[in-house]
């Protein structure tokens, strides 16, 4: 199946994919327009395209989902996708904000067999550098209790363990922040005004950070909680 679909349908699918996992809902053409930033003329051809091999389900108004096929693709676009993360920050040194770019043209490499050791050879890891999960080669997920920063009450620790946006300016900035994966911290404040928190990080450094930065910052409480 994978051999008949070109890297922009595969691309597509995954946008799809990703969208319907947000929103809980069909993909509507302008959110996958956005996605692809591209027009919705161009999506509604698409769409079309793949739904003619059988790769989703359009209704009119409604929006657009995946079938089993089309779903089985962008999972396994994904598995690729975070897995190559994996292998350039843990095996070639990339920092985190580097590898998105290049992981996009190599998951479109089709060998199973290659996928299936690179899992092997990183020893089966379950979340990306990003703290997403990957999917393993039925197309399950880790899932884990973990919550936005943003979301947390004044006195609540935990430990960072994902973020919401990849792009490398928001990546950078944590890392100036020192507020990458793995980070304890403690929320001290939340200010009404603008929403923005006060958080004690392990090194006894107390930092202010924005609305935005906390609703793109995950959170696993469980670790530190008593």
């Amino acid at each position: 199946m994978e051999s008949s679909i070109s890297q922009t349908e595969e691309n597509y699918l995954k946008a799809i994919y990703k969208i319907q996992e947000r929103a809980s809902k069909p993909a509507s053409t302008n959110a996958i327009a956005a996605a692809m930033s591209t027009s919705a003329a161009s999506v509604t051809d698409m769409i079309k395209r793949l739904s003619e091999k059988d790769l989703v389900n359009y209704e009119r108004y409604r929006g657009v989902t995946m079938t089993k096929d089309g779903q089985r693709i962008a999972t396994t676009l994904i598995r690729k996708h975070r897995l190559w993360e994996v292998f350039l920050v843990e095996k070639l040194d990339f920092s985190w904000d580097e590898v998105h770019d290049i992981a996009e043209q190599l998951e479109h490499i089709q060998s199973a067999e290659l996928i299936e050791r690179l899992d092997e050879y990183l020893e089966f890891p379950r979340f990306d550098p990003h703290g997403d999960p990957i999917p393993d080669a039925d197309g399950v997920f880790t899932h884990r209790k973990q919550v936005l920063l943003g979301e947390m009450s004044a006195n609540e620790v935990g430990v960072i363990v994902g973020v919401q946006d990849h792009t490398s300016d928001f990546l950078q900035y944590l890392d100036r922040m020192e507020l990458t994966l793995g980070t304890e911290i403690k929320l001290l404040e939340k200010y009404a005004y603008d929403d923005s928190v006060k958080i004690l990080l392990s090194n006894d450094k107390e930092i202010v950070i924005s609305k935005k930065v906390s609703q793109h910052l995950f959170i696993q409480k469980e670790f530190l909680e008593k």
